[in-house]
């Protein structure tokens, strides 16, 4: 039911420390762990996350649309689809190792939720709201600087993740390959699967890949090749 780690330590991986512990631990608590334990202090992350997702929204479109005077609104678009799409959140959470910190009831955990995009992603923007609302006046300033730090900062590597099933493509093709793409194992309830798929080079197992369904799996397994290949 606990997360792995204290919040001590997941503050000092964002590089913020919060006045109000509660807005953090609301950040990092799912609705199965304030059902389960009957908790009335604080409620869970939806909230949060509905205002984080709004100050995500706005500070990618700031930073694209003053550092890139000649990008046309089609292609900021597209990038900042690409940045805070559900896969690439998560993909961003793991440079926290944020899943460890997150609070699940019993049931929850046991099935694995911690590690389902969907969750790990909710999660990570619940905290830039919790951000957002503790640091005050701040707020957007801090906000934005976690924000930068753990969503833009390497874009073009969070870009090449999100399109990367469609460039491995290109790539294989353009040297005459066949790629595809092999279940290797599948686990957890109906509802919370996980995959590992493995992506095959002219039948040949190059990389692989583990996520909540069979197409996120195969996305990290596709952006696993590229890296290898670059």
């Amino acid at each position: 039911m606990n997360n792995k780690y204290p919040l001590e330590r997941l503050e000092e991986s964002i590089g913020y420390r919060f006045k109000d512990q509660n807005l953090l631990k609301s950040a990092v608590s799912h609705s199965s762990y304030i059902n389960e334990l009957m908790i009335n202090k604080y409620p869970d992350y939806q909230r949060l996350e509905f205002l984080g997702d709004a100050v995500l929204e706005l500070t990618v479109s700031d930073f694209l649309y003053k550092n890139n005077p000649k990008m046309q609104e089609g292609e900021m678009t597209q990038l900042r689809a690409a940045l805070v799409c559900e896969p690439t959140l998560a993909f961003c959470a793991g440079e926290l190792s944020l899943s460890d910190y997150i609070l699940l009831g019993k049931g929850e955990d046991a099935q694995g939720s911690r590690h389902h995009d969907s969750i790990v992603s909710d999660v990570f923007e619940a905290i830039i709201g919790a951000i957002y609302l503790d640091a005050g006046d701040e707020g957007f300033a801090c906000a934005a600087k976690f924000i930068n730090r753990f969503v833009i900062t390497d874009m073009e590597k969070k870009r090449l993740f999100h399109d990367s099933k469609s460039s491995l493509q290109n790539k294989v093709q353009k040297e005459g390959g066949v790629l595809e793409y092999r279940l290797i194992s599948e686990s957890g309830p109906e509802h919370m699967r996980r995959f590992t798929v493995e992506a095959v080079i002219n039948g040949k197992a190059v990389s692989e890949g583990t996520g909540s369904s069979k197409k996120a799996a195969e996305q990290r397994a596709a952006f696993e090749a590229l890296v290898k290949f670059s």
